[in-house]
């Protein structure tokens, strides 16, 4: 099998279709009733926190961030982290997890969550929410709610329901 020349780099406003076409590849026609895309609808992501993996002029991946409160506390949501299913197990989710974690630590935030596998997530510091602590808007396996401090303490700050920050916020 050849090496991928893969170009990780920062989502442009163009990418949008490209990268809705791939959620649904990925994710089908059900991802709009998770709780975790519900809670991103009408916050926009950041798009200097949001990234694509491209092979040549093929998007292959995207990572988007997308800014919360996590009761008082500003917090990230990560996610969709999503993979061409063709492109899978080739370190594409690897490297756009560490290019968005790094350029969130770089501007200064503290803690991002997400609804996900721990056993993937864990390898990048991911850890369970301490039940009671935070809340998300809806229904959601507690053992799949996870956290990264980007800074130490950040997640005891945040209590309460986990909520979108208004795209003019």
């Amino acid at each position: 099998m050849t090496e991928l020349s893969l170009l990780i780099r920062s989502e442009q406003p163009t990418d949008s279709e490209a990268i809705e076409r791939l959620h649904e590849r990925a994710f089908g026609p059900g991802r709009f009733a998770r709780t975790a895309s519900r809670l991103r609808e009408g916050a926009g992501h950041l798009l200097d926190l949001s990234f694509t993996a491209m092979v040549g002029t093929l998007l292959v991946g995207s990572v988007r961030l997308t800014p919360v409160m996590a009761g008082d506390e500003p917090a990230l949501m990560l996610g969709p982290l999503t993979v061409e299913p063709a492109f899978e197990n080739r370190g594409i989710g690897a490297a756009l997890m560490g290019r968005s974690l790094e350029a969130a630590k770089a501007k200064g935030h503290t803690l991002v969550l997400l609804v996900g596998d721990e056993p993937y997530y864990s390898r990048f510091g991911f850890k369970r929410v301490p039940p009671q602590s935070l809340q998300l808007p809806g229904p959601v396996n507690p053992a799949r709610f996870l956290a990264l401090e980007l800074q130490e303490g950040a997640l005891a700050h945040a209590k309460g329901i986990v909520t979108p920050l208004p795209k003019d916020a």
